[in-house]
């Protein structure tokens, strides 16, 4: 006996009364005849099934039923641009058409977000009656030279985020380099109310300066503007220099620009911590005429080095410029052969070698002499000597030629006049040699800014000749405790422990026997490592160190063994190298200190402790080096604690690489990205403006 469901017709429903009628079901004896026919039906369904019928299709009862919609879909699928004919017939041409049509629609897309976008972000605003403080409009005067004192900014007033900032610690950072944007890019955004100093608008990545003077990059790709960098943590900006410094009262002097920029006046800064983070000018080592060599410090440094390459290309092109004066004006000599002259040379020699040659007469080409003079025995000196071994002989493949152990005497208008020695003959008295010169560069060492002199003039103990001295807390040394900060090329890290001799001997000689055992040594050395971080490899072999002094070989060691260890370590152990990566990594340091420090402030406030001693909270600063880079042209090498890397276009993909990820923002990657791709399919841009 089968069993069928026999569907009901059911009746349009009534206006919201008559429930829906369930289907009856009947049970109905089939004929034999029937009988007979349903095997050959269940096959038939059974091959249907497999041919990819459905199953409902054999039962008259459930037969689908195609709607208007499945039609019109079965259509879109069958619908192909261009015709299934003619992709058979043309699979090519159909295969750029369609190319072409999918561009024509990506291009229609990206122009419909982009207009999309600007319909937003293009609008009219308008600001009414913005609250101001009156003392930010008419500051009061004060301090021991009767200056306005900046106790209110324009902008505290503006919303509830920045009204909130009144009660929290000024930080004053003075410099806008790589140590302060890396202090800003550290500290949490509401912790202190900051203020920035700095007499340029903007941070600049100084590495690629040598590809800014060129053409290689635009200068505009390597800085970004302080205000964005400060915005994050609501801080505020003030474009000025620092110039002086009352400690008593923590006010700064700063000179700002007034009447459209054509004067300037002074005035006071307040705060409760300090971070000079000024940076350093070029070292002029007593060379007379230096007001005739370009430096390499900034991007004005590098837009003005630019204009007078380009102007001494042209000029030697003329047809009415001598054989003499064309000469004079195609020799460029590069005072330094350290990372800055180097780059700048082999970025020089690439742009002769593949702009000037193909737009300007071959007769240049022949012409144009680059030099670099360096004092040492090899440029790249504080690179291993496999590195500078290499960037030599890749320079002399380049025709760069390299003056090694020269100095400079002289830089007249049209010469450079060097001071040789023989290196083989040291008693021998240095030869003179002349350089005809159209340009110079000068890029050797460092020294101390205007601020930073003055900083060491007002503080005891303050002997280097080149930075502030700071402790391992970064601390300036003869300022308030917790209040002055110094980094970068501003700072050098105090490791004389001679003038610390008898506060250690008085310390660790527990027994006060005039002596110190070996327990009291280890002591010693265990206090020097943490408090001295530069010191720590020269201790390594402490069991070493003792039995070396201990000239009498009783196990003790006397206070004249001691100072002359510490002696012996001072000239051997050297100072962090003055570059971006200490800044950054000091500045980083800096920062999470501050942010530590300023999760206990109410608490600190509460007990009445103003300022704090960095040593109960914190660890020392310790440096990590991460390796040197060097561009030597269309070529880079790296050096890593001993490992050298020195190659063609791999080395030089791996320092681009490594510098763009270094980059303060996604907007300076993307700028420097298409300058590269720019540089790389038209070439360098030659021209002068």
């Amino acid at each position: 006996m089968i069993r069928s469901r026999i569907p009901t017709r059911i009746p349009p429903r009534a206006m919201g009364s008559a429930p829906p009628l369930r289907p009856i079901s009947l049970n109905v004896r089939p004929s034999p005849s029937i009988r007979s026919q349903i095997p050959s039906i269940r096959q038939a369904s059974t091959q249907a099934n497999r041919s990819g019928v459905s199953k409902t299709f054999f039962n008259p009862h459930r037969r689908p039923l195609i709607s208007p919609s499945s039609h019109s879909t079965s259509l879109i699928r069958n619908l192909s641009i261009p015709p299934k004919s003619f992709n058979a017939k043309y699979p090519i041409t159909s295969l750029l058409i369609r190319l072409g049509l999918s561009s024509v629609l990506g291009i229609v897309v990206l122009t419909s977000v982009i207009l999309f976008h600007d319909a937003f972000t293009y609008s009219e605003r308008h600001v009414d009656r913005v609250p101001c403080n009156p003392l930010s409009l008419k500051p009061r005067l004060g301090g021991k030279k009767n200056l306005p004192i900046l106790e209110v900014n324009l902008d505290d007033e503006e919303d509830d985020a920045k009204r909130d900032m009144k009660g929290k610690p000024r930080l004053v950072v003075i410099g806008g380099g790589w140590g302060a944007v890396a202090l800003l890019q550290s500290l949490p955004p509401h912790a202190y109310n900051v203020t920035l100093i700095s007499p340029q608008t903007y941070f600049a990545f100084t590495p690629l300066l040598p590809s800014a003077c060129v053409g290689t990059v635009e200068p505009r790709s390597l800085v970004e503007p302080l205000r964005k960098l400060i915005a994050r943590v609501r801080g505020h900006y003030l474009m000025g220099s620092a110039m002086d410094i009352d400690m008593a009262e923590r006010l700064l002097e700063v000179e700002v620009p007034k009447d459209g920029g054509e004067g300037t006046m002074r005035c006071y800064v307040p705060y409760d911590k300090l971070v000079v983070a000024v940076g350093s000018t070029s070292n002029n080592h007593g060379v007379k005429g230096l007001e005739h060599c370009y430096q390499l410090k900034t991007v004005p440094d590098a837009q003005a080095i630019r204009r007078k390459v380009m102007a001494n290309l042209e000029l030697a092109s003329l047809p009415t410029t001598t054989p003499e004066e064309r000469k004079r004006l195609l020799s460029f000599v590069v005072c330094g052969g350290g990372p800055t002259g180097v780059e700048f040379a082999a970025e020089l020699a690439d742009m002769m070698a593949e702009d000037v040659l193909k737009y300007f007469p071959k007769l240049l080409a022949n012409e144009v002499k680059v030099t670099v003079v360096q004092s040492r025995d090899h440029i790249l000196n504080t690179y291993s000597e496999k590195i500078s071994q290499y960037a030599e002989k890749r320079f002399a493949r380049n025709d760069v030629d390299v003056v090694i152990n020269a100095r400079v005497q002289e830089v007249l208008p049209d010469k450079v006049i060097l001071s040789i020695k023989d290196p083989k003959d040291k008693e021998a008295k240095p030869s003179s040699k002349e350089i005809e010169a159209g340009f110079v560069l000068w890029s050797t060492g460092i020294a101390m800014q205007p601020f930073t002199k003055r900083l060491v003039e007002l503080l005891p103990n303050q002997y280097h000749s080149k930075a502030v001295e700071v402790d391992n807390y970064l601390r300036v040394q003869g300022a308030p405790q917790g209040t002055v900060y110094a980094l970068g090329d501003a700072a050098t890290v105090h490791t004389n422990l001679i003038s610390d001799l008898y506060e250690l001997w008085d310390r660790f000689d527990a027994n006060k026997d005039g002596t110190l055992d070996y327990d009291e040594w280890q002591a010693m050395v265990t206090h020097i490592k943490k408090h001295y971080p530069l010191a720590t490899k020269y201790f390594g072999k402490m069991r070493d160190i003792f039995d070396e002094f201990d000239k009498d070989k009783d196990e003790r060691l006397s206070l004249n063994e001691v100072a002359a260890i510490f002696l012996n370590m001072s000239k051997k152990v050297t100072s962090y190298p003055a570059t971006a990566q200490v800044a950054a990594q000091q500045g980083k340091y800096l920062g999470g200190m501050f942010s530590k420090l300023a999760k206990q402030h109410k608490t600190l406030e509460a007990n009445g402790i103003k300022d704090l001693n960095d040593e109960a909270y914190f660890h020392p600063f310790s440096y990590f080096h991460l390796g040197s880079l060097a561009y030597i042209g269309n070529s880079a090498v790296f050096d890593y604690e001993g490992f050298s890397l020195a190659g063609g276009l791999l080395a030089m993909y791996a320092w681009r690489s490594i510098y763009w990820s270094e980059q303060t923002s996604m907007r300076t990657r993307m700028l420097l990205m298409l300058d590269w791709v720019k540089r790389g399919i038209f070439g360098r841009d030659l021209s002068k403006f």
